[in-house]
């Protein structure tokens, strides 16, 4: 993984490093290995994962062909300054 450093400017460099390796799953991956996951146990935690993957696609499918509601829209607070774009 490479970042370029532009003007001496580390902070900027560093925020960019750390966003890459969270895409990447790097953050993820330490955190798995830095302790012993039995092999049942990781087969549950895929498993979950997978049926919870296969529920947001089916889910997003059902919006998509409008027997689902879609997301709620947040509402802009009162008084609060317009987002930016």
């Amino acid at each position: 993984m490479r970042v370029e450093v532009r003007d001496n400017n580390i902070d900027q460099a560093l925020r960019v490093l750390k966003k890459k390796m969270q895409r990447e799953g790097v953050f993820r991956e330490m955190k798995a290995r830095s302790f012993f996951e039995k092999p049942s146990e990781k087969r549950v935690r895929e498993k979950q994962a997978a049926i919870s993957r296969a529920r947001k696609v089916a889910r997003k499918q059902l919006q998509r062909e409008g027997l689902l509601p879609g997301p709620k829209k947040k509402l802009p607070e009162r008084g609060a300054a317009p987002s930016r774009p």
